[in-house]
């Protein structure tokens, strides 16, 4: 699977997790350490952390391990590095406050939608 595949698959999983304001970012022109950023946001610190490990499990069983985990679910604020796709899970609170697609307003912001349709 290249970036962008895997980049979908991850927010798939998300969205069947039922995590909301599921999104892709495309920033890789605009980035040198990655190419997309997932972003979900949970409902609850617990499934924060329930997402976490959801997106970790999964990507494992197509052969892709996490680089590294950072946050705490009791943070508000996950982030997983697979190396060219970062995934963000946020508390609503936390996605509000950093508010990461302004600061990427220049990126194309891709959705399930888009690759379903």
């Amino acid at each position: 699977m290249d970036g962008k595949e895997i980049a979908f698959f991850a927010a798939q999983v998300l969205d069947q997790k039922k995590a909301t304001d599921v999104i892709i970012i495309d920033i890789g022109a605009k980035s040198s350490f990655a190419d997309y950023f997932v972003m979900a946001t949970g409902r609850s610190e617990r499934q924060v952390g329930t997402l976490c490990g959801e997106v970790e499990d999964k990507l494992a069983e197509k052969g892709m391990i996490v680089k590294n985990i950072e946050g705490k679910q009791s943070s508000g604020w996950m982030l997983m590095d697979y190396g060219d796709i970062i995934i963000n899970l946020m508390s609503a609170e936390a996605r509000e406050r950093y508010n990461i697609e302004k600061v990427w307003g220049d990126c194309d912001i891709l959705t399930l939608e888009e690759q379903n349709g």
